[in-house]
């Protein structure tokens, strides 16, 4: 054993054990995130967390609320009105998303490319309904296609058309994708062309050495560049598609016989909360939307990552 000799006032030597050197603990890094962590904590783990809770219970009229265990689940995965909303949302995703992202990739590379005149005030004009708040934007589209007092009523008056109801059953759900795309274009074009201009200019100067034209350059140096940027716009597209209620709520005072209230999960699930007094039913309508979006959206990123490699 190492021992450590010091000498008394007397002269006389005295010998012990050699004290460990014990490192201190650093806690600096968590002090800095120590605010985000608690803030963290309480608006998402914390109802996260409730939800499940709520989830495994049911108010009854005889022994109040009791707990049912996965009860509640097998009601939600057996009916009809949860897996009419879910196909309406999930239609909606399939049909307006690659639109959206299509013609956010078109526009993101007009803008990058050297032809287009006046670039800046294209991309600030395509971006700017992003600004827009979404219930402002849905009241501004919803007045535009009211038959009786909006601009598609007055275009059938001056011009003597029959323009069908974009708020009808047949159009409702497409209405409703023209409003989200117009809104979401330009944050999914900056973020496309955010992408395009860390692109190293040497890749461009030796693509025109070798004789590369405009469109082979697109296809074999911006694209492969986009991939991450495109994965990253389908994921939250994937999560504002099955999270729809903002435009679907706003629009129902104007076609309540068409839009119900079970018209997307989210309706659902705040309808029977709020309107239905069924907290834990609307909890588990919840969470089973949220592990539903999670794999599609994981299947979303892997998809994009498998073609990376």
């Amino acid at each position: 054993m190492t021992t450590l000799s010091t000498l008394t006032p007397s002269g006389q030597a005295l010998s012990g054990p050699r004290k460990p050197h014990v490192q201190k603990r650093d806690w600096t890094g968590w002090k800095f995130i120590a605010p985000f962590m608690v803030v963290f904590t309480l608006v998402l783990i914390a109802p996260v967390l409730y939800s499940i809770y709520l989830s495994f219970f049911k108010e009854q009229l005889v022994g109040g609320n009791s707990f049912v265990g996965f009860a509640n689940y097998g009601q939600a995965l057996t009916d009809p009105q949860f897996w009419e909303s879910m196909g309406r949302v999930t239609l909606f995703f399939v049909v307006q998303v690659p639109i959206m992202l299509g013609i956010a990739l078109f526009a993101a590379l007009a803008i990058d490319s050297a032809r287009l005149h006046l670039s800046s005030f294209f991309r600030i004009a395509i971006f700017l309904p992003y600004a827009v708040p979404a219930v402002v934007a849905t009241l501004m589209w919803g007045f535009m296609y009211g038959t009786k007092f909006g601009l598609v009523g007055n275009l059938n008056d001056f011009f003597h058309l029959a323009i069908p109801d974009p708020l009808g059953s047949s159009w409702v759900l497409a209405s409703i994708g023209n409003i989200v795309t117009w809104e979401f274009i330009g944050y999914n074009m900056i973020l496309f062309y955010a992408a395009l201009r860390v692109i190293p200019t040497d890749l461009y100067e030796a693509a025109s050495l070798d004789g590369a034209g405009a469109f082979r350059i697109i296809r074999s140096i911006k694209m492969p560049a986009l991939r991450p940027a495109i994965v990253i716009g389908g994921i939250f597209s994937v999560i504002g598609s099955f999270q729809l209620f903002n435009e679907p709520s706003i629009l129902q005072s104007l076609a309540p016989n068409t839009i119900s209230t079970y018209f997307s999960p989210n309706m659902y699930a705040y309808n029977l909360s709020f309107a239905g007094q069924q907290y834990n039913y609307s909890a588990t309508i919840a969470i089973i939307v949220g592990l539903f979006t999670a794999v599609i959206a994981y299947i979303v990123q892997n998809s994009g990552s498998r073609k990376e490699v």
